[in-house]
């Protein structure tokens, strides 16, 4: 339950309560121990999130948790790299993804003592198994590196890690919707947030960065209980509100992630990198979204087309069905193409597009000890026995390997003429942000990976920030420095008042269209399916805008399926604008949420889009079909594009892995 009181203002708040959000409260609110603090005051720190956080999509996790530790076999964090570059299709960073697998061991050491129960072998050590991808020797022979519990590693972290809040006094607002980022990207203010707080986030982005873009000032909230919408200020903001799988019509992601962040920082005037790659798990349940977790693979499960041919081999001769994800999913694609597709034995008469999954090997028994929501999900909803039945799969939008640019300390930055320019005091972590530990495409076991560690470190530098700005605003104590600090101070402060009394009015003023009545719009015939209905509304826009970007970018695409979606999007979205709530009350009014979930969905699909077209070449996740080969002459750069459409260019951080042919 939310607390009876929130306050105005808080030194922190994290938007988001999944393993980012709540690894970042954990390390901030250890960082910031009361009794470490001037009266021994506690930290007011406020964590944001949309649904209860037990709800959160980390929960939904299956596989594991990737780490080096060489409980089953001789492992280390150096073939970890290689591998995690290597399924990237060298658009990773590497001083990012050196980071990601030197301080996996440590990570999951941490969730341990959290209290996640990890799946054990006899000698009581973390049971470890294989995951497409991870290798030993620097791609040689598939090594198991998967830390797992059975198949329900995300329900462990986040349930240990809620706990964990809770004792330490986390203070959480459930079922509160963020509308709005607010920035103060005037000069003064950023001129002031260099000379302030230089040392802490040169410490935090782990490099000197250019003159700020921008500070943070705050969040407008929508208390979907009340239907209050309110003003709350903060200099310390994180985003950690997830992916944003919703884009498309079948997907492996909750409902709620609508890629509320991501949007929130476009309208800011931030951008996104690299979020034209969007990875396709290979095993979808067939038509559901139910995902069916690469454990599957790796404890013995064979994909085979409608000839019962196990095609695999024909791909990735060395890996075979534990080849990286996007190579597994063009080769499922590419089976249906040839006419080698299956249909779903509940529609038999239905399209040919999906492919088999065989698990009768891995043993009823063995499944229900290693594989049990995997087990009881074919069981329940595609009414099917995995011991004795084949199972139809295909490839289902899974994870945003792009998002919001980060450093590897979780600050967030734009790119601004060759330099990157930081927004001082905000900061974020997990699927919605982008620290380039994935590049173009995301090994599996590396997503938990990358929300625990980089959110924990993450909370350590919003805490290095506030602790340096305290220092700083107490060494300007003497007389004649006091002086000028509390003017400068009075100054921002109603600077930041007045911004943040803008966005509130505005946002109060687009909630009130919202809920005002209307009679319906004039039909229109572009948008057939949309608009045959009697009446528009948010959940049918989203099943539309869903379908159009599944049919243009999923998987594969082309400039022509670019150029059509763009279109039909841009009218869908001149109809979302005219979106009325058919109730006028907005306390506990799902649909006023939906409509500015379509919005942000929208926003978000053209920034997609936008990326998709200018990146002329296939790398990772997106493969064009147009340009078919990888391009490191010309594309070997992040992509960076704005709410605009407009895109730069950021190089690639290449250390020691020259980019290399890539085979399975």
């Amino acid at each position: 339950m939310s607390p009876a009181t929130i306050k105005n203002h808080y030194e922190a708040i994290i938007v988001g309560a999944g393993a980012a959000g709540m690894s970042a409260a954990l390390s901030l609110s250890r960082s910031l121990k009361k009794d470490d603090r001037e009266g021994g005051e506690s930290p007011s720190i406020l964590v944001i999130s949309k649904l209860q956080p037990l709800r959160s999509h980390t929960g939904s996790a299956e596989g594991g948790i990737a780490a080096s530790l060489g409980n089953e076999e001789q492992d280390d964090w150096h073939w970890h790299y290689y591998d995690t570059i290597k399924g990237g299709d060298w658009l990773a960073d590497q001083d990012a993804v050196e980071v990601l697998a030197r301080e996996a061991k440590k990570t999951v050491t941490r969730l341990e003592h959290e209290g996640v129960a990890f799946s054990r072998r006899e000698d009581g050590r973390i049971a470890q198994r294989k995951f497409g991808g991870h290798t030993s020797e620097f791609g040689g022979k598939p090594v198991k590196r998967a830390a797992y519990a059975a198949d329900r590693i995300g329900h462990q972290i986040l349930h240990s890690l809620w706990q964990q809040c809770v004792q330490m006094g986390v203070t959480f607002a459930e079922e509160w919707y963020v509308t709005d980022l607010v920035l103060d990207k005037s000069k003064t203010a950023n001129k002031k947030a260099k000379t302030e707080n230089a040392s802490a986030e040169d410490d935090a982005a782990g490099t000197t960065p250019a003159q700020p873009w921008a500070t943070a000032c705050g969040l407008v909230v929508l208390d979907t209980h009340t239907g209050q919408t309110r003003a709350i200020s903060s200099d310390t903001i994180m985003l950690c509100t997830g992916g944003a799988g919703r884009l498309f019509h079948t997907t492996s992601n909750s409902w709620d992630l609508t890629g509320d962040g991501m949007a929130l920082a476009l309208k800011a005037g931030l951008q996104l990198e690299d979020i034209e790659f969007i990875q396709f798990h290979p095993t979808g349940l067939g038509h559901t979204g139910f995902l069916l977790s690469e454990a599957s693979r790796a404890e013995g499960g064979i994909l085979r087309n409608s000839e019962g041919r196990a095609f695999m081999q024909d791909y990735a001769p060395e890996h075979g069905d534990l080849a990286a994800r996007d190579v597994v999913s063009r080769s499922i694609m590419a089976e249906i193409d040839a006419g080698r597709g299956v249909a779903d034995p509940r529609d038999p008469d239905g399209p040919r597009d999906c492919v088999w999954l065989d698990m009768r090997g891995v043993g009823e028994n063995r499944m229900k000890s290693l594989l049990p929501q995997v087990y009881e999900t074919i069981r329940k909803y595609a009414d099917l026995n995995p011991a004795v039945d084949l199972i139809p799969v295909k490839p289902t939008a899974h994870y945003t390997m792009g998002g919001i640019p980060i450093t590897t300390r979780g600050q967030v930055y734009r790119w601004v003429d060759g330099q990157r320019r930081s927004v001082e005091g905000l900061y974020a972590a997990g699927e919605c942000s982008c620290v380039s530990v994935h590049g173009a495409n995301r090994l599996g076991g590396n997503s938990l990976l990358d929300a625990c560690l980089f959110g924990t470190r993450a909370g350590e530098a919003m805490a290095s920030r506030i602790i340096s700005v305290a220092s700083s605003r107490q060494e300007n104590q003497s007389p004649d420095k006091k002086e000028a600090s509390d003017r400068a101070q009075d100054d921002r402060s109603i600077r930041n008042e007045d911004l943040m009394n803008q966005a509130l009015s505005k946002r109060q003023s687009a909630m009130d269209h919202m809920l005002s009545s209307s009679e319906p719009e004039d039909r229109n015939e572009d948008s057939p399916d949309v608009e045959s209905s009697d009446d528009i509304n948010a959940y049918l826009l989203m099943q539309e805008l869903g379908r159009i970007m599944e049919k243009a970018v999923a998987v594969r695409c082309d400039q022509t399926s670019i150029d059509k979606a763009l279109s039909q999007i841009n009218h869908l979205h001149s109809k979302a604008l005219t979106l009325k709530s058919h109730s006028a009350e907005a306390a506990l009014n799902q649909e006023l949420t939906a409509m500015m979930e379509v919005d942000n969905l929208l926003t978000l699909s053209k920034a997609v889009l936008a990326a998709s077209g200018d990146r002329k070449e296939s790398r990772g996740a997106l493969f064009r079909q147009d340009h078919p080969e990888r391009d490191d002459v010309h594309f070997l750069s992040h992509s960076m594009v704005d709410c605009d459409g407009d895109i730069d260019w950021q190089p690639v951080h290449i250390v020691d892995m020259p980019p290399q042919g890539r085979q399975y």
